[in-house]
């Protein structure tokens, strides 16, 4: 008796097993399908719809539905975000140099007039500097009106963005001021000011922000590429070596998808634009980074919808932005790093999977990215405040994804 019941839960277990190996085939969620890279044709879809999304969700005024919530029982505020309204603009250039089209090029240019007509503006008792300004009216918070350091840097990328869709949109006299800007909030050793405050004196260090530095050399490398002085690109560069030399003795780094990319725009210039020193030295540090990310990546779980993310909590934004840094990684990690290459290649076909499915395929928010691909049980400690926004949709949670999805489509191809 007690071997047949032995054999029946043994039975059972397999059973069980098998139940869930086809649920996570299925869903494309097992380690080993997501080890395969996703085929062509969804990531196709899912970066039109993403596009269609930002598209639709582009006012007449040019401001972007900023947050909506797919629960309508869930009211949102009116607060706006400067910095994600530029890197949305970023998403869509990136959009219309897969495949351009009319109506992508038109919400740009509605979305780089606003950007003009409500942001940039000259920095007082400063001649010839141009900034990206957060104001109360328009972010709704209750804050002095200040120019981030990151805002400027993600405001001239979408605008050098926008110049390779209409040429002139933005005099080029205009861009270099955003540049000297930026020039200004850099110090001697590369490092930066975050903020530049009139009501609290001018420039200030503090409150840091790790990823404005990767956003002020993204927006000064681009910028070197449509304007060669040497200037640009020698305070880029500095501002990245800056970061390697803080990371050097660390063990584990921030994931800054943003010095990811202004690495490998750094690095795609003429080889003599970098000595050899300095380039590896960037290369160093962008392994490091690289393998900071990998290390963080779901790959099994009692919620098997969260394998491929690098989020514990099925959040998809941190898994969007770690793909745009490993993909863009991947352009420049030279052949003899080929098992890290092949280390990155498995990871951002795991983290595609999870991205893929996490989209919304049909209906009002078609192409949208929520927050979070689920909510937590209603045992988790951090349900209550966690799962009202779970199904929140923010225009940055839509670009970060659509941008990762087009460099993946890019490397495929």
């Amino acid at each position: 008796m007690a071997t047949l019941r032995k054999n029946s839960l043994h039975f059972l277990g397999i059973l069980a097993l098998a139940i869930l190996a086809v649920f996570l085939v299925l869903h494309g969620r097992s380690s080993w399908v997501a080890a395969q890279r996703p085929s062509q044709e969804p990531v196709y879809l899912a970066i039109a719809r993403s596009t269609d999304y930002l598209v639709r969700h582009t006012g007449e005024d040019g401001r972007f539905d900023y947050r909506l919530n797919m629960d309508p029982s869930v009211s949102v505020s009116n607060r706006y975000n400067l910095l994600r309204h530029a890197g949305a603009i970023y998403a869509l250039g990136m959009a219309y140099e897969q495949r351009p089209d009319a109506q992508v090029k038109a919400a740009m240019e509605r979305a780089g007039r606003y950007l003009h007509q409500v942001a940039i503006d000259p920095v007082p008792e400063e001649k010839g500097l141009l900034a990206v300004w957060s104001r109360p009216e328009i972010t709704g918070r209750d804050k002095p009106p200040e120019a981030k350091l990151g805002g400027t840097g993600l405001g001239l990328v979408a605008l050098l963005y926008l110049e390779k869709v209409h040429p002139g949109f933005t005099p080029m006299e205009q861009l270099r001021q955003m540049g000297r800007f930026i020039l200004y909030m850099q110090k001697e050793d590369g490092s930066f000011y975050s903020r530049y405050i009139p009501a609290k004196g001018g420039r200030r260090t503090k409150p840091r922000s790790r990823y404005y530095p990767g956003e002020a050399a993204l927006g000064l490398i681009l910028l070197y590429q449509a304007d060669p002085d040497p200037v640009w690109l020698e305070a880029g560069t500095r501002a990245l070596l800056y970061l390697a030399q803080q990371d050097a003795d660390r063990k584990n780094v921030a994931a800054d998808h943003w010095a990811l990319l202004a690495t490998e725009q750094l690095f795609a210039l003429p080889e003599e634009a970098l000595s050899p020193a300095d380039r590896e030295q960037l290369l160093a540090h962008a392994i490091q980074i690289v393998e900071s990310i990998l290390q963080d990546q779901m790959t099994s779980g009692v919620r098997p919808m969260y394998i491929g993310s690098f989020s514990s909590t099925g959040k998809v934004t941190p898994t969007a932005t770690r793909l745009e840094g490993l993909l863009a990684a991947l352009s420049f990690l030279p052949p003899e790093e080929a098992e890290l290459r092949a280390r990155v290649q498995s990871s951002v076909a795991k983290g595609m999977h999870f991205l893929l499915w996490a989209q919304v395929e049909a209906g009002e928010f078609s192409g949208a990215f929520p927050r979070a691909i689920a909510r937590l049980p209603e045992t988790d400690p951090d349900a209550e405040k966690f799962n009202p926004r779970a199904r929140e949709v923010r225009i940055d949670y839509v670009q970060h994804a659509l941008s990762a999805m087009i460099r993946y489509a890019q490397m495929a191809r």
